[in-house]
């Protein structure tokens, strides 16, 4: 018999024993198999229970063996049927399964889970395995992996930090039957354990059940992204917001498994549509790389359509790069802007295996590429340090920003339990220092900020203000963003791209289901469009700026120019210097704009810079115009992106294809329906659609039509090539029956 080391002093536990409820009796013995008359019989023989000495061949430290000391024999029968849960040694287990499973048990409920660790013999040699040790999940340390081809190994974080909590157990046979025994136990963390809605997160507990699985292969057959897929579940299931007992990672992970092995043909399927939509339109963009393993490693792609919209459009551009593609693994990257009324515009689309600096260079360089070499003056983008960095070397010219709404979503988890009752009030704080106009005083009111709420201290705070210039619009109101910075635009963006993502059920239709949504949005677009200029604008003034900015804006943007001239009259403005105006609310006593005007030079400016963050006068200015007898606003401070009626040079093109030809037809026969239940609402409407349609069709006459030879094509096209009267083989100018312009009943009824 092996002597027992001494028991080291007893240690400070970073968590002391838990006591677990007993759910029954029957619960309790299920996982120990240790009955009233064995212990009985091991207390008489005067049986030593004693932790495993290391010579088995562990690697765990002596303060590890001697944190745990020995437990008197008369106690066993008191912990084996007393409420406490607690693993104790000489608990017996009838396998290694139910062990797993009591420790397992025991560590959910402390806040922490559990892994297989060593082993001692070999199934089929000798005794088998007769010793098993398991261990706190963060115990031991990352192992640094040889890289594979040269190839740079990602940083990624490791949870292990040398925990020495563990759970041994060793084969026993009493009387010819096998059982397992606890020899060593210590219940010592080197961490801090995780609270009950904290510990379900973890990848040992997340499990999905046969019904949710195959519920989300249903839906994934469908379409959803796995987003909207744990929304709907947790519906069904009536369960909170993040309450499941998965994640995300998991449903991806379980998708990934659904997959066929064939996986990679379908990235190559896209391959083939993109050459089949090049083939039907040679103005189509695309471009892909193929990894070492001949993978399709990224692929983008551009309609032609989107190359002429980023010709006019392209100065503000999204970025977004939030989202996954499911059904090829791969991450979805889409551009995207607003064109002069405000409408979200696509231009381009992207597929990257990874996610590095690398894969984001290639992106970048291969959309500049599509739009030839024209790059952004702004890029908005989500907080990924890959991307900024990989901005920051192919387009050094353009102000990266990160979006505003991909900040604030997280604060809730950031904040919410931190502050308190305060949340709401800090919350508010925020965005009041978001939008302050000077970066005098937001560097003073943050520093304000945090010593009123104390967090100092706080990560998250740190992270904000370290990346400060890149979304506090003090520092951003000197570029142009297209108002694509307000809290609604990102949701719109949004709606946008999920469209994208319910039509990944087909992959190898994938570009053209992009495609049909990008058309749709198009012809939505324009029936929106032409609902806005059928709209009588309605002047609020009688003032010559705001009739001047009508006829030259278009809806959307003079409606953003009508806000700021009717707040113009509530400002106060007066004059500092020759030139230099100081304008303030009526209701402030100090603070307010300065304002600069030179006439002569049509030169003016705002301290706000509201016309150089959105391209509309703000009103500042307007106040300052107004009351020194400005009757007409500068061509310069009217912008052409903004304007009704686009330049030659950035007009779209004609539609090339059968296809977009037929949309076009399509769209005039909506628009001529939407005319006609317009007009039908009041006599006057009706009048006025009359003049307005007999004016376009008038001047659609005039128009030259085509000709080849001097023959006019269009009048040679309105008779039939093909038989006419199905008798004989003419053309029907020649034919018989429809010979002249005398047509009788017959004939017509005949024909």
């Amino acid at each position: 018999m092996r002597s027992t080391p001494p028991p080291d002093p007893p240690r400070q536990f970073h968590s002391c024993y838990v006591d677990l409820p007993l759910l029954a009796v029957e619960i309790s013995s299920s996982y120990s198999t240790c009955s009233f008359t064995n212990l009985i019989q091991i207390m008489s023989e005067g049986t030593s229970l004693m932790m495993e000495s290391s010579e088995n061949g562990t690697d765990l430290s002596q303060d590890d063996i001697g944190s745990v000391e020995e437990i008197p024999e008369d106690t066993i029968l008191s912990r084996q049927t007393s409420v406490n849960l607690v693993p104790f040694l000489g608990q017996r287990f009838v396998s290694q399964d139910a062990a797993y499973e009591f420790y397992c048990s025991f560590a959910k409920q402390s806040g922490f889970s559990i892994r297989r660790h060593r082993t001692r013999g070999k199934d089929g040699v000798g005794r088998g395995v007769t010793r098993r040790d398991f261990t706190c999940h963060r115990g031991g340390y990352p192992q640094i992996k040889p890289s594979e081809d040269g190839k740079l190994q990602r940083n990624r974080k490791s949870s292990r930090c040398g925990c020495q909590a563990y759970m041994r157990i060793v084969k026993r046979a009493d009387f010819d039957v096998p059982e397992w025994r606890i020899t060593g136990f210590s219940n010592i963390h080197n961490h801090e354990l995780l609270k009950s809605n904290e510990v379900r997160l973890l990848p040992a507990y997340c499990s999905i059940s046969p019904d949710d699985k195959s519920r989300i292969c249903t839906f994934a057959k469908a379409g959803m992204s796995v987003r909207q897929m744990l929304r709907l579940l947790e519906l069904e299931k009536g369960v909170k917001l993040g309450c499941l007992p998965f994640t995300e990672i998991d449903v991806r992970n379980l998708l990934q498994s659904f997959r066929n092995v064939d996986r990679d043909n379908d990235a190559i399927d896209l391959i083939a549509m993109c050459k089949k939509l090049k083939d039907e339109n040679p103005n189509f963009k695309y471009d892909f790389r193929i990894d070492g393993h001949n993978r399709v490693e990224h692929i983008a792609w551009s309609y032609a359509s989107s190359v002429q919209l980023y010709e006019a459009f392209g100065d503000a551009v999204v970025f977004d790069t939030t989202h996954r593609l499911d059904a090829c693994d791969m991450l979805l990257g889409v551009w995207i802007g607003v064109d002069n009324h405000g409408i979200t515009c696509f231009f381009g689309c992207v597929l990257l295996r990874d996610e590095n600096v690398q894969s984001f260079s290639w992106a970048l360089k291969t959309f500049l590429g599509f739009m030839k070499g024209k790059a952004p003056q702004t890029i908005l983008t989500d907080q990924n340090m890959w991307l900024k960095e990989a901005i920051a070397i192919e387009m050094p010219a353009t102000k990266h920003a990160f979006c505003i709404w991909h900040i604030i979503v997280k604060f809730s988890d950031w904040f919410s339990v931190l502050l308190g009752s305060r949340y709401d009030d800090w919350k508010a704080e925020f965005h009041r220092l978001y939008n302050l106009e000077l970066v005098e005083d937001f560097e003073q009111e943050w520093r304000e900020m945090i010593n009123k709420y104390g967090l100092h201290e706080n990560k998250h705070i740190a992270s904000l203000y370290a990346l400060h210039t890149f979304w506090a619009l003090p520092f951003l109101r000197c570029y142009f963003f297209a108002g694509m910075m307000a809290t609604f635009q990102p949701e719109s963006i949004n709606a946008f791209i999920q469209q994208f993502l319910s039509a990944q059920s087909q992959l190898d239709h994938f570009i053209e289901r992009v495609a049909d949504i990008v058309d749709f949005n198009d012809q939505a677009g324009a029936k929106q469009k032409m609902q806005q200029k059928m709209h009588k604008v309605c002047l609020t003034t009688g003032s010559p700026i705001e009739s001047h900015a009508a006829a030259v804006l278009t809806p959307y943007a003079f409606s953003k120019f009508q806000e700021e001239f009717v707040s113009a009259p509530k400002y106060a403005s007066i004059l500092v210097d020759e030139g230099c105006f100081h304008v303030r609310h009526h209701t402030q006593v100090d603070g307010g704009c300065k304002v600069i005007w030179v006439p002569q030079q049509e030169l003016i400016s705002c301290s706000c810079h509201q016309f150089e963050f959105s391209g509309i006068l703000c009103r500042h200015v307007l106040r300052v115009l107004s009351t020194n007898n400005c009757f007409h606003i500068p061509d310069q401070y009217l912008p052409i992106r903004w304007r009704g009626v686009i330049s030659s040079s950035t007009k779209l093109s004609h539609a090339t294809t059968p296809r977009e030809h037929a949309e076009r037809i399509q769209l005039l026969e909506s628009m001529v329906s939407t005319i006609i239940t317009e007009s039908m609402e009041t006599e006057e409407r009706l009048d006025e659609a009359c003049e307005q349609i007999a004016m376009v069709l008038a001047h659609i006459k005039e128009l030259p039509r085509p000709t080849h030879n001097g023959v006019d094509i269009s009048r040679k096209q309105r008779h039939c090539s093909l038989s006419c009267c199905g008798q004989f083989e003419h053309d029907s100018s020649d034919c018989p029956i429809i010979e002249g312009d005398n047509l009788t009943g017959d004939a017509l009824g005949f024909l």
